[in-house]
């Protein structure tokens, strides 16, 4: 993943266009004085948004981080801050070019007191889930102490997939939405692992959160093709990460995953299919555990390794074993610390 310098949200937005890498930038106001810390910050994302001050603000000091991913058309970022309030006027609408759409996924907090949009009486106010801003449309939004997740997605992307993408202006998708729940998983997900990721596995992340975020909006119509694709990539990628976690639990089986995350048997045991099965995808993940730990743990035995992974006896963890990686376990113990021991010379 390409490192570089992005002090301007704009640079980021032309890099956004590569799809081939990602473009980076991290900024905090951590280590500035005090007294300039909201000044830095309003500076930070004042080409997209205000974040007029208060003397309390500037007195007291301001928490505020960012990490920006930019690529495939599309721009990421994961933003904790304090309290604060952010402003889109229509003099910045009228002047500036930003006509994407951004969508806030809130892991803590909330999206605040949002006006300048309509909004139906009824509809919540302080709420946890996705929020949604047309920035062709003015708002502004007194912010509480919050962690969230923004993408923002051009409006070409959002108007084919909708009828009116402008009417979403201001909508919040409570959390307890199956689609906004599941955007929220895949889109934390892709948080926690962007900086790992290649290029390619990362915009095809971002691609796919960025279906996941439009068809928690859509109301009228079925899922698209893409937002098809982005559902079941999301859907796997919940299986996946579920197995992942609990690997070492020996009650592990593709039944209680399925019943585990309340999804559709048939369903997942078919997109598993190309992978042998779920059965044999959680066996051969276990397998791949199991040799990073004979090699990462000298001092454990060979089938305590393998009884932490649910194998149920010495044979069948062997003859897995041999079977999936050529070789015996034992074997492949030796032939690690023979590795390690040639690159420590």
């Amino acid at each position: 993943m390409n490192q570089r310098s992005l002090p301007e949200h704009l640079a980021a937005a032309a890099a956004a266009d590569s799809c081939s890498a990602i473009a980076t930038s991290r900024f905090s106001t951590h280590g500035l004085a005090a007294d300039q810390q909201f000044l830095a910050w309003r500076q930070r994302v004042g080409h997209v948004v205000d974040a007029p001050p208060s003397n309390e603000q500037i007195a007291r000091g301001f928490r505020g981080e960012i990490d920006l991913y930019a690529g495939g058309g599309l721009i990421f970022t994961d933003c904790s801050t304090d309290s604060m309030v952010l402003e889109r006027s229509v003099a910045r609408v009228s002047t500036d070019k930003r006509r994407d759409y951004v969508f806030q996924a809130f892991l803590e907090g909330h999206a605040g007191d949002v006006t300048g949009m309509s909004r139906k009486r009824s509809a919540p106010v302080l709420v946890q889930g996705i929020a949604a801003f047309d920035l062709n449309q003015p708002f502004r939004a007194e912010r509480p102490k919050s962690r969230l997740l923004s993408l923002f997605v051009p409006a070409a992307m959002v108007d084919e997939a909708m009828r009116d993408g402008s009417a979403i202006h201001g909508r919040i998708v409570e959390q307890s939405s199956p689609l906004a729940g599941l955007a929220l998983d895949h889109m934390a997900a892709v948080a926690r692992d962007i900086a790992k990721l290649d290029p390619a596995r990362a915009i095809e992340g971002l691609q796919a959160g960025a279906q996941l975020m439009i068809a928690a909006f859509r109301k009228d119509a079925r899922p698209t093709g893409a937002q098809r694709a982005a559902l079941q990539a999301a859907l796997m990628g919940q299986v996946r990460r579920y197995v992942e976690a609990n690997l070492h639990h020996g009650e592990l089986t593709p039944t209680s995953v399925v019943q585990a995350l309340q999804l559709k048997r048939a369903t997942i045991y078919r997109w598993f299919e190309p992978e042998g099965g779920l059965g044999a995808y959680i066996r051969h993940r276990r397998l791949l555990e199991a040799a990073d730990e004979l090699a990462r743990f000298p001092h454990l035995q060979v089938m305590e390794i393998a009884y932490g992974l649910g194998f149920r006896s010495a044979s069948d963890f062997t003859r897995a074993f041999r079977r999936a990686f050529d070789m015996s376990p034992q074997d492949m113990r030796a032939r690690a610390l023979d590795l390690r021991v040639q690159g420590a010379q």
